[in-house]
């Protein structure tokens, strides 16, 4: 097996301008503020006190304790970057409850403490080790960014509990979680502290997963949903939650780097291709419908119901990550961002304070209201139009933030002797590499410019791999000026030579927009086009178009299209693009036997990210293709 890839952590990158800059600077200023608000008044807080009895408001909810330590996790990043005492005396009330209600044994969930103390890992289903891992991920957060470890010997505590249960005992009902997530906080937790039982502990629930009859007490549908059906070596498709089966396999990623093992290694390569091969929306959405939350079978993408969850793509980029440390490959990155930019940037407004739980693909206000009008035994589902400030299941909100405090981390990987550069940012790095220290500075207009410029000042010889995105044309690249030397492999430019300080590495990227034909088989995608330019799908919405049937409109490939950055409204200045494209003249009959003529009008589109955030509005992605 190849060496493998470093990661670089945030706390090693510095963002400092860009569109990144902006998200970290906005989200610093609402987002942490308008999620621990939503928090407080819905009682997740509260319920940390273990005072509810029957009869009061907010009874504590199974997962609610993974709420407060994602919250806890996300602003600990942006505390990692710059301290703030009020923030900080915020966590540490929530930490004090904690240390407060936790069980002498370890034991850390309310709502096992005030409403069912007797079924403490008796279910299955019920996210006691789920929200463990977010524990664990939320105090080693705060441990890096303050110093502080109370939250992160409560969690260790836990988890001492945890690993006699399961892995000693087995006196638990069941042997491996309904919900994933604990597996991948094992490994973070044993690589932050060097204890080998940690590890153990999540080799052990990985590799029981499939394998143990006291897991087997539901129907195959059930197991399938939890990815319980096969041993994970075993497993070739993506099944089942689709946030669950993404931790897993991001755990088992981990577990293939830290042993090693290729067999497990190949595993998420082979799941990897069947997600983002035959079960993946252009937007890097994944999770067809909301029944499961789940994958569907290949090439079964619909449009109006997509589920495509905030944390599904989320949880995507997150492997995506992982296996650009396995193997290098730019269709690692490719996929990365393409979650990053679209479904996951999505899941948040412009204003940063309101989310969406599910990210459509296309979207009619009329079908949503008539839906609205039924009885609710005969509505269908159907994703909300607009963003709120908190869901009953507030799992997105907490993860968005936690996403960008930590967006850093998407940028470099390194080896003995080579940087990889993977996702593009305005940053300063300090690169471990060997017995060097790298300093990188990047300047950038990413993702709406494709001119990217990468400066060292560390003088020695290395190797700098640049990524060159699929979706690029072409990319020139120069150094102080000149034509650059570099081998090309697997998406990375390779640049080797002694450098200098203040060499600058300058790539261009062809940032021409595309349009994107589906498989024949995703039936509703079908003589439609999608169009992107660099990173960004964009989109149509009703409120910018001269027609009320966005349905009806159809664009060339033949026509060009103008690029330009505007104001969204008065807040957001976006790219945007604009095109001529044609819509059939209305008639008033239901069916005609001639065709309508058509009308030229001009199209608007923008990033889909950003829709939805000028009021309720019709919306697709995937437009009608003129095929002359």
């Amino acid at each position: 097996m190849e060496a493998n890839r470093k990661e670089i952590t945030f706390d090693k990158v510095n963002i400092t301008g860009g569109f990144w800059k902006e998200k970290q600077d906005l989200f610093r200023e609402k987002t942490i503020g308008a999620v621990y608000d939503r928090f407080e008044e819905t009682g997740r807080f509260e319920a940390l006190k273990c005072s509810w009895k029957e009869g009061m408001p907010f009874k504590p909810h199974i997962f609610w304790e993974s709420d407060v330590t994602k919250w806890i996790e996300g602003a600990a990043y942006f505390l990692q970057k710059e301290r703030d005492s009020s923030l900080e005396e915020k966590i540490d009330e929530l930490v004090e409850r904690m240390a407060n209600y936790q069980d002498e044994n370890g034991y850390l969930n309310v709502y096992f403490t005030v409403v069912e103390p007797e079924a403490r890992f008796t279910r299955r289903t019920d996210h006691e080790l789920y929200c463990a891992g977010h524990l664990i991920e939320g105090a080693i957060a705060y441990a890096n960014a303050t110093g502080k470890t109370k939250l992160l010997d409560i969690a260790e505590k836990y988890v001492d509990l945890i690993d006699r249960v399961f892995r000693e005992e087995h006196s638990a009902a069941f042997d491996t979680p309904g919900h994933e997530e604990i597996e991948l906080a094992l490994f973070k937790l044993y690589e932050y502290t060097g204890k080998e039982k940690y590890r153990k502990l999540a080799e052990y629930f990985i590799d029981k997963r499939g394998c143990s009859s006291r897991d087997a007490t539901y129907d195959f549908a059930d197991q399938e949903h939890m990815q319980s059906h096969q041993p994970v070596r075993m497993q070739k498709t993506a099944e089942g939650h689709s946030v669950r089966a993404l931790y897993l396999y991001s755990a088992m990623a981990d577990q293939a780097r830290i042993t090693g093992e290729e067999q497990l290694k190949e595993s998420c390569k082979t799941l990897f291709e069947n997600i983002t091969k035959k079960r993946m929306y252009i937007t890097g959405g994944i999770g067809s419908t909301h029944r499961g939350e789940s994958f569907t079978f290949d090439y079964d993408l619909p449009e109006y119901t997509a589920y495509s969850e905030t944390c599904a793509s989320i949880a995507l980029a997150l492997f995506c990550r992982r296996m650009w440390l396995l193997d290098v490959d730019g269709k690692y990155a490719d996929c990365a961002e393409r979650a990053i930019y679209n479904t996951a940037l999505a899941g948040i407004s412009l204003s940063g304070d309101k989310f969406f739980y599910e990210n459509p693909l296309a979207a009619d206000p009329e079908r949503n209201a008539f839906n609205e009008s039924r009885a609710e035994g005969l509505r269908e589902h159907l994703p909300i139009l607009q963003r709120v400030k908190v869901f009953d299941c507030s799992c997105c909100p907490p993860n968005i933030l936690r996403l960008t405090g930590s967006i850093g981390d998407f940028m470099y990987s390194a080896s003995e002797d080579t940087i990889y550069a993977h996702c593009y940012m305005e940053a300063d790095a300090k690169i471990p590499l060997g017995e060097k220290e790298i300093t990188l500075s990047q300047k950038t207009g990413y993702p709406y410019e494709g001119d990217i410029r990468l400066a060292t000042d560390t003088e020695g010889d290395y190797t700098i791999a640049m990524r060159i995105p699929s979706w690029s044309g072409q990319a020139d690249i120069v150094i102080n000026g000149a034509p650059a030397e570099y081998e090309l492999r697997k998406g990375y430019a390779y640049l080797k030579r002694h450098w200098k300080t203040g060499d600058e590495i300058r790539l261009s990227l062809s940032m021409q927009v595309k349009l994107w034909q589906a498989n024949p088989k995703v039936i509703t995608s079908c003589g439609k086009a999608a169009v992107t330019r660099g990173p960004l799908v964009y989109c149509v919405e009703g409120i910018d178009q001269q027609t009320d049937c966005i349905c009806d409109i159809r664009i060339s490939r033949r026509s060009a299209f103008e690029v330009q950055r505007e104001k969204l409204d008065e807040e957001n200045t976006l790219v945007t693009l604009k095109t001529k494209g044609f819509v059939r003249e209305k008639s008033q009959e239901l069916y005609v036997d001639e065709p309508l003529e058509q009308t030229e009008i001009q199209v608007k589109l923008i990033p889909y990210f950003a829709w939805a955030n000028r009021g309720v509005s019709s919306m697709k992605v995937w437009l009608l293709e003129k095929e002359s």
